[in-house]
């Protein structure tokens, strides 16, 4: 497998590279990513630095261009390209006149005339900033627009911070609208079909997002979110798991000095939030302090139809139900952050995550033998999920020079999840005719220490390595009690019960290398190796053998400026990806007597590889990406589901290492700029699945079993500004008929409109928002079959929303924004709780 792999990879570097000789390019230009390296003159010993920041966002520009002229023939000197914190040094400067151009795709050129340097002095540029290529007008105003979507070298940044409609919500609506992501009704993410990806906050995991990513995510305010970053080809330096890619969700920060307060609120007819954050900076310290709180309630109805076949008979269920749902999300969080000197920084932070999700069921239930109805039964089912996390992490980092940077980060991490429910069935009376409560508890801890180190070679080449460690530790009881006469629940031995002790500990190490050529190509190449080692036993039931296992992960990403607005990108990688704590949770759900769930500890991780080619560029105001993709998954973890006939038609579905996954699709974004105020984007995305692994059949054995489909999605959104402060923007999203190894899953869709009023001192603003507002709600469907069993689901989500939001910022503040800012611990290796493919 790997030598295919490799193979593949470098017949598709030599079809970049003959595209790019083929394809003419401007050389008097300057690329984005590729310095011009040109010496015409003598050297000196004289040293240029400064930082290139964002205008509106006073952040770094990470890898603009840095050309550097002689005024007195105008030929180029020297060139570089700035770091991720929009550092840049040029060096050995002779003494004369200069002048230095600065580009970057998305931002206007940027030149600085008439710099003199004189021999034997360093000339100190500060801060440079570097305003938005589209342009708005107003009168004899001109001001820079940060795009909602950027591409950068090696992902896609959406910039939340730009959506109208963001407050009020949580980081599903977000993710939502980002290309390439798509976000079920229950809140599951998927990513190019994928759902195999590892979310980050702020560069940093967190146990509760290992546990359940659909739940983590109703726990992020909406309006906290300043940008998403999709990662679909990321390199050797991020963990290797995470199959499909890597989402990072970037947080709103301050670091402006003074004193700030922010407050948000949203009421609607679906949820209420509220969220106060805090922070202060004098000097070289500053503290931050944010809290936030969602209530929601919404309601379902949905049914249930199937039909499974043993020994001869069919035994048929019908089922209906009504639900309310009720939750409370939470989060606390502190930071502080101190530069030690120079070039030092130390920071560390806080964060405490709640979950209280109750849901009521009616279940009524209808049970046929060969067509001859033989049980009903009615029960009332309270569901509750409960979690409590807490994140502490500390980070130093030391800079001996523009790109060459150590660091150290450590984050320790502890979620504990509660998954009960109390059953009463029903008497034909309607009393209560008996109990039943299951009651799960689980712990989900992780400790990560890991250190970085990063050095330029000469100016075009970077040199990357680091190691790292996660101490991983999961626990699980769960057991049934049923009620007694006196009708105190008790437990009986007959009854399921079972605990289990999980212990992972990885171990990794990495090495890539960045080259950057004068004929505009950027080429980077890297390779980690991951050793796992993991004990795990069931209690009193005896020890589990899940042997060792190491991987070795490459990574290639090669890109070809082809003009100063076009660029031409390739990349290969191999994932893995390790079971989450749902996927190895053995407690068995009896929630649905009829409709059965646990998890597996016998999983082991799956393979997979990537590849990838993409186009971006700018056309007048239109930008434009475009890529194909394709990528091959081994021992997949996926759902699969099976008839067991002991509990008269009864059907468990559990998660099993399948065999084989394959997809191939592209996906298509373009941002058009019909007027300076105005702006439409929107996506198109396309998937050819094939899936093939082992179902059981009527007959107890295990068989081959496959399926294939087409699967296509896409979003659309339009923003417009208005004057005196008010903005409108619609939204809409459809997903289509998604394959499974076992059946399909209907599409659905979603959309909104919203706008906003700024007030005048920009200190604040009141909105309107709506959300699938002229119909009832959503409903979606599951088609399951085998040999065993045809089952059929539907549920109606009752989610029509409208809300009103309303924010305030107090405080006074100066733009001294700090010089450095720390790394963090990044785990990208666990798969989360959501509904795999």
């Amino acid at each position: 497998m790997k030598k295919s792999s490799l193979s593949v990879s470098g017949l598709m570097l030599t079809v970049l590279l003959a595209i790019g000789n083929i394809l003419p390019s401007n050389a008097q230009t300057q690329s984005s990513t590729s310095p011009v390296v040109v010496e015409t003159t003598p050297k000196g010993n004289s040293k240029m630095i400064g930082i290139v920041t964002d205008s509106l966002a006073a952040t770094g520009v990470e890898f603009a261009s840095i050309a550097l002229f002689s005024v007195a023939n105008n030929s180029p000197v020297d060139g570089t390209i700035a770091d991720e914190t929009g550092k840049f040094q040029l060096a050995k400067i002779a003494p004369g006149t200069y002048k230095l151009l600065i580009s970057f795709i998305g931002y206007k050129d940027k030149t600085i005339d008439n710099i003199q340097v004189v021999k034997g002095k360093d000339v100190d540029l500060g801060n440079i900033r570097m305003s938005s290529s589209i342009k708005t007008l107003d009168e004899v105003t001109i001001t820079g627009e940060k795009s909602m979507i950027e591409e950068k070298v090696d992902r896609l940044v959406y910039n939340a911070e730009k959506d109208i409609t963001a407050k009020g919500g949580d980081a599903a609506d977000i993710l939502r609208k980002v290309p390439m992501l798509s976000v079920d009704l229950d809140g599951n993410l998927s990513l190019r079909g994928s759902a195999n990806i590892r979310v980050l906050i702020n560069n940093k995991p967190s146990t509760i997002l290992a546990s359940n990513v659909a739940d983590a995510l109703k726990q992020i305010p909406a309006d906290m979110i300043k940008s998403v970053e999709v990662i679909t080809s990321p390199s050797a330096k991020y963990d290797a798991e995470g199959s499909g890619g890597i989402v990072n969700i970037i947080t709103k920060k301050n670091n402006l000095q003074g004193l700030t307060l922010n407050i948000d609120s949203g009421v609607g007819n679906r949820g209420t939030n509220l969220g106060l954050n805090g922070s202060y900076r004098k000097g070289k310290m500053g503290f931050t302090l944010g809290g936030f709180g969602r209530a929601f309630y919404n309601k379902a109805e949905s049914t249930l139809n199937q039909s499974t076949f043993s020994m001869g008979n069919t035994y048929l269920t019908n089922q209906t139900s009504t639900a309310k749902d009720r939750g409370v999300f939470g989060q606390y969080s502190l930071g502080w952050d101190y530069d030690l000197g120079k070039n030092q920084a130390l920071s560390a932070g806080l964060r405490y995550g709640t979950r209280n999700f109750i849901q009521k069921q009616n279940l009524n239930i209808s049970q046929f033998e060969n067509s001859i109805q033989d049980a009903t039964s009615q029960r009332n089912v309270n569901r509750k999920d409960l979690s409590g996390t807490v994140d502490f992490n500390i980070d130093y980092i030391r800079t001996f020079k523009p790109q060459q940077e150590w660091s150290i980060s450590t984050l320790y991490s502890r979620t504990g999840l509660t998954n009960n429910f109390d059953t009463d069935i029903l008497s034909e009376s309607g009393g209560i005719g008996s109990r039943l409560k299951n009651v799960n508890k689980n712990y989900n801890s992780e400790f990560t220490l890991q250190t970085d180190y990063q050095t330029p070679i000469k100016k075009n080449q970077m040199l990357e390595f680091g190691a790292k460690g996660i101490f991983r530790t999961v626990t699980s009881d769960f057991k049934y009690l049923i009620a007694g006469e006196s009708g105190d629940f008790m437990f009986n031995s007959s009854n399921p019960s079972g605990s289990l002790n999980y212990s992972q500990n990885v171990a990794a190490g990495y090495l890539s290398y960045t080259l950057t050529t004068q004929n505009k190509y950027t080429f980077k190449v890297g390779s980690r190796y991951e050793f796992t080692g993991i004990s795990a036993d069931l209690a009193e039931k005896g020890k589990v053998t899940i042997p060792n296992y190491g991987n070795l992960v490459p990574s290639i990403n090669v890109s070809k400026n082809l003009s100063a607005s076009t660029v031409l990108k390739a990349a290969y990688n191999r994932r893995i990806q390790r079971p989450g704590i749902q996927q190895l949770n053995p407690n068995v759900n009896l929630a649905n007597p009829q409709s059965i769930s646990m998890g597996n500890p016998l999983l082991s991780p799956e393979l997979t590889d990537n590849m990838e080619v993409g186009l971006s560029t700018n056309i007048k105001k239109t930008y434009i990406n475009a890529s194909v993709f394709g990528r091959q998954t081994n021992n997949s973890i996926t759902r699969v589901s099976m008839a067991v006939d002991t509990l008269a038609g009864a059907i468990v579905t559990t998660f099993e290492n399948i065999g084989k996954q394959k997809a191939f699709g592209m996906n298509v974004f373009a941002n058009v700029y019909i007027t300076p105020k105005w702006t439409v984007n929107g996506s198109v995305d396309l998937l050819q699945s094939y899936l093939e692994g082992q179902a059981t059949n009527a007959g107890g054995l295990s068989v081959p079993v496959s399926n294939s489909g087409f699967n296509y999605g896409g979003r659309l959104m339009s923003q417009v500004s208005l004057r005196q402060g008010w903005g409108l923007q619609a939204f809409g999203f459809y997903r289509g008929k998604e394959v499974q190894l076992q059946g399909t899953r209907t599409g659905f869709y979603m959309y909104s409109l919203g706008f906003k009023k700024d007030f005048a001192n920009k200190k604040g603003s009141i909105g309107f928002g709506a959300e699938n507002f002229l119909t009832k709600g959503v409903r979606f469907t599951s088609d399951l079959k085998s040999t065993q069993f045809n089952q059929t689901s539907a549920t109606q989500l009752y989610n029509r929303n409208f809300k009103v939001t309303f924010s305030y910022a107090i405080g006074k503040m100066s733009f001294d924004a700090p010089k450095r800012k720390t790394k963090s611990v990044s785990n990208t290796d666990v798969m989360g709780g959501g509904d795999q493919k």
